[in-house]
C-alpha cells in the first residue's frame, strides 16, 4: 500500500457525511478511524482537518452533536447526521456520482 495522502479537496464533507449516516453518534476520533478504515489506509486524517470540518458541517445544520462519554470513559462530542444533512449527503451523492463518471471518460481509453 502506498503512504496516505492528504484528504482531496472538496470530499471531507461527504466522507463525514456518509460516515454519520450509520445509526449511532460518532465522536470526531471515531469518525476519522472511521474513514481511514473504509479507506484502506489511503488517507490520514488528523485533529486539524477533521474538527473544522464538523464545526463547519454543525453551522451549516447538517450535522447535530452532543456530549457524551467516550468508550474509554472520557467526555466527548458526539455527531449525529440531521436530516438536512441526510438531504446534503444524496445531493453530494450524486454530484461526485457524475463528477466520477466524467473523469472516467476523460482519463478512459479513446478508442
Amino acid at each position: 500500500m502506498s503512504t496516505p495522502t492528504d484528504v482531496p479537496y472538496g470530499t471531507l464533507d461527504l466522507m463525514v457525511l456518509k460516515t454519520l449516516q450509520g445509526p449511532d453518534p460518532l465522536h470526531g476520533y471515531g469518525i476519522a478511524r472511521r474513514i481511514e478504515q473504509v479507506a484502506q489506509g489511503a488517507l490520514a486524517l488528523n485533529q486539524g482537518t477533521i474538527y473544522p470540518a464538523l464545526l463547519r458541517l454543525e453551522r451549516q445544520g447538517w450535522i447535530s452533536s452532543a456530549w457524551g462519554l467516550s468508550e474509554n470513559n472520557r467526555r466527548a462530542r458526539f455527531y449525529t447526521l440531521t436530516k438536512a444533512g441526510r438531504a446534503q449527503l444524496a445531493h453530494e451523492t450524486r454530484h461526485w456520482a457524475r463528477t466520477v463518471a466524467m473523469m472516467q471518460r476523460l482519463l478512459g481509453d479513446p478508442t
